[in-house]
């Protein structure tokens, strides 16, 4: 059974409908990344779960049980804030304990709750303090210890390293999934950073247009994107993308690309004659000298990005695209005239018209 189910979850304000029929179950301690664009309505599906809203329709349980109509304070939910929403006027143990008194919990358990998530989060030497005294990261690190202090079933983290630094939020990526596994808590991040979301989750939900429109792990949804336009949220350089026909004939399944007929899987055999979207990831292709084989092109401009140098190049018939390599890699200069050819098991292709992804 579920800790945390979604059923057909609705949610509208008037005529404007913010997601329709969300379907999402998460196991007890697994971490659900729910990753989307600014918009998509990440923060209000929290605030469904958490109780603060209701739905349109559809349900939610918890444990196997229905909380449609249990108070928020007595659903087992814990929530954290990208704004951290601690009280000035209370010391960060205060605010920590700010649960645990709403449970009625004796001065004794409150007291061993706070000290408990401080020491895990190592904010136990700031607990006098007040939040205008703490850095962004002990306030982002309190915010989570007064989520964590009750000890929820699910937890429910909303954007929590945004508004940190740079330095910070690489850390935390690091140190977040040991956490929140000691917590023991079921857990939905929600983030709109792809980098975060990959390092995080045991599975990422991607919302898009009112719906999931893949939920699988970070490998799959990087190797197997179920369509273009997810495909395109993840990765940095983004995927390479080319409007191209399959081909099929007497020396196998083959596409126009770069001016060059490029073989192809002949599990594609089947969508000859037909218009798709070819794509490609930058750190798939390989390049070498300009009289090896695969598709001539020539080097446009290189930029250096620290531990990558990505290339951008452009092929006989105009096609530009980018080649990531490795920084140890020396990197042709441009004007150099190469070759670039990648695995066919690295292609992936797309409907034109859906941008589905289409399976050979």
């Amino acid at each position: 059974m579920s800790q945390l189910a979604l059923r057909s979850l609705s949610k509208s304000y008037g005529a404007f409908k913010v997601f329709e029929g969300l379907d999402l179950s998460a196991e007890a301690g697994e971490i659900v990344v729910v990753f989307g664009g600014s918009g998509t309505g990440k923060t209000i599906l929290l605030r469904l779960i958490a109780g603060v809203e209701d739905p349109t329709a559809g349900s939610i349980l918890i444990g196997g049980h229905d909380v449609s109509d249990i108070a928020p304070e007595h659903r087992g939910v814990g929530m954290a804030f990208q704004n951290f929403a601690l009280f000035p006027h209370m010391s960060a143990a205060e605010n920590i304990a700010t649960p645990l008194r709403a449970k009625g919990e004796s001065e004794q358990a409150v007291q061993s709750g706070i000290a408990k998530v401080a020491k895990l989060l190592k904010i136990d030497h700031v607990l006098g303090h007040a939040p205008r005294e703490l850095s962004n990261g002990q306030k982002q690190r309190t915010a989570l210890a007064r989520a964590l202090a009750a000890e929820p079933r699910i937890l429910l983290l909303d954007d929590p390293l945004r508004n940190v630094d740079a330095k910070l939020r690489f850390e935390m990526r690091l140190e977040l999934p040991r956490l929140l596994r000691q917590s023991g808590a079921t857990v939905l991040y929600v983030t709109q950073d792809y980098k975060e979301a990959m390092a995080l989750g045991d599975r990422i939900a991607v919302l898009a247009g009112g719906r999931f429109v893949q939920v699988a792990t970070p490998e799959d949804i990087y190797v197997k994107p179920a369509s273009l336009s997810v495909a395109r949220l993840f990765g940095d350089p983004s995927i390479n993308t080319a409007e191209t026909m399959v081909k099929a004939g007497g020396k196998g399944v083959s596409i126009s690309l770069g001016g060059t007929e490029v073989a192809i899987a002949s599990g594609y055999k089947g969508f000859a004659g037909k218009p798709v979207v070819f794509g490609i990831r930058p750190e798939s292709i390989d390049i070498k000298s300009g009289k090896s084989s695969g598709i001539p092109a020539e080097v446009v401009a290189v930029t250096p990005l620290n531990e990558r140098t990505v290339l951008l190049l452009k092929a006989a018939d105009g096609w530009e695209f980018l080649a990531s390599l490795p920084a140890s890699a020396k990197a042709p200069e441009p004007g150099t005239k190469v070759a670039a050819s990648f695995a066919s098991s690295d292609v992936h292709f797309f409907d034109t018209a859906s941008g589905e992804r289409l399976h050979g």
